[in-house]
């Protein structure tokens, strides 16, 4: 075969696994995603596929189908990552708690789209103590319904997978019964002799390898009142001339983007006050600042955890943003996109609050990637490298407050609780 088989990303977010799946030679023909921000910024970044704004517990495998004009086409993949947030009492299954419900619809959507592959992303803690018997009752669902899934399961590490940020994540992957199921991809920047994810200096791209390059956010007033702005960048390493899309990769598959190289995007300025500055200049790389809490990377090492912090409905705190290795302040959302494998010419919200967020909520694209290079790999498709680059969506997409991405989405303004109060800087 030489065609691009074709994914479906259920809980899309801002794109992350998107992303890494169309890397790998997919194209992803639909996203849910009930998050009207994260559907805006999904639509900007991949405008040929198609944002369904709702929850995965209301939709079907035969809407889905619908609304991105697939047919009766087959659906190569399923993937995603549902939230988990109640676990069962003894003699009770987990599945039957009604805030796991979102995993049940993960299930039944594969089933109703009758997809050939599934790829379930998920914590790390689901693999441990009583978490792990609702791991378990996951696999006999799927079974049920006519799955077989790769055991025994694995947590991979993004730093072993060239992204410079220690950052474990479960995946779940598994096939239609008697269709071959795929492996879990080698660690391809895993130390030799370590145990899985031991991490001390990295064998990969480092933090310095992901910022090097980058203008410096402070020496632009118009980042006051904006996120962008043109600049010069400097020398870039191999990993950042892999972002730049300045180098050829021989195993990204991701349709090529046009954007303004010249353009330092999401890179709105954080204002910190002078205090905060001399304590984050006077914390030693790869130390904890211990007023605020934040991280200071270190140039040479792997970044910290990027989290996401908490959603509207739940106030709205931000996580500790790490401190920049040179500049006394919290890094830029930009700079937190190149930690995480995202290429320059993605961008996330303008706002530092919802970029972060979509950030930490996502699986980084390079780790994406790797997983989805093992589907292809099951599937013996051999994809078609794009040749036309494709433009981006509107920008003012990246703009939209709540009630601006509800109305472009028809749906209420609600959908995501209004947040409880601003973040600090953000």
């Amino acid at each position: 075969m030489n065609e691009r088989p074709i994914g479906v990303d259920l809980f899309a977010g801002a794109g992350g696994m998107s992303l890494g799946f169309e890397q790998a030679g997919f194209d992803v023909a639909a996203c849910v995603e009930l998050d009207p921000i994260h559907c805006a910024t999904h639509e900007f970044n991949f405008p040929q596929t198609k944002v369904i704004c709702a929850s995965v517990a209301d939709v079907s495998g035969d809407e889905i189908r619908r609304r991105a004009g697939l047919g009766s086409r087959n659906i190569d993949v399923v993937f995603g990552g549902a939230p988990c947030q109640g676990f069962s009492m003894i003699g009770k299954r987990a599945f039957d708690d009604p805030r796991n419900r979102l995993v049940y619809h993960f299930v039944r959507i594969v089933k109703e789209l009758d997809a050939s592959y599934f790829v379930f992303e998920n914590v790390k803690g689901l693999t441990v103590g009583e978490h792990k018997k609702f791991l378990n009752e996951i696999v006999e669902e799927f079974s049920a319904c006519g799955y077989d899934v790769l055991l025994p399961w694995k947590v991979l590490n993004a730093a072993e997978y060239g992204v410079p940020q220690d950052r474990r994540r479960l995946f779940l992957m598994g096939a239609k019964r008697g269709f071959e199921l795929p492996r879990y991809p080698q660690q391809p920047f895993r130390k030799p002799g370590s145990a899985q994810g031991d991490l001390d200096l990295p064998v990969g791209p480092c933090v310095w390898d992901a910022l090097c390059d980058l203008p410096e956010a402070e020496a632009f007033a118009e980042l006051v009142d904006s996120d962008c702005v043109k600049a010069r960048y400097g020398e870039p390493s191999r990993y950042a001339l892999m972002l730049r899309g300045l180098t050829n990769s021989d195993d990204d598959y991701s349709h090529p983007r046009l954007y303004d190289r010249e353009m330092l995007t999401s890179s709105a300025r954080a204002d910190h006050t002078q205090l905060s500055r001399r304590r984050f200049k006077a914390t030693a790389h790869g130390e904890t600042e211990p007023i605020s809490r934040f991280h200071k990377l270190d140039p040479a090492g792997v970044s910290n955890t990027l989290r996401a912090g908490t959603a509207s409905d739940r106030g709205a705190f931000t996580s500790p943003r790490p401190i920049h290795p040179f500049s006394h302040r919290c890094i830029t959302v930009r700079e937190g996109a190149r930690l995480h494998s995202y290429p320059d010419w993605f961008r996330l919200h303008a706002s530092k609050w919802h970029g972060f967020r979509q950030i930490g909520n996502s699986v980084p694209p390079l780790l994406a990637r790797a997983v989805a290079s093992a589907v292809v790999d099951a599937i013996g498709v051999r994809p078609a490298r794009p040749r036309k680059a494709i433009a981006l969506g509107d920008p003012s997409l990246l703009y939209l407050d709540m009630r601006e991405a509800s109305a472009r989405y028809e749906v209420p303004s609600d959908t995501i609780a209004k947040r409880q109060r601003l973040a600090a800087n953000g």
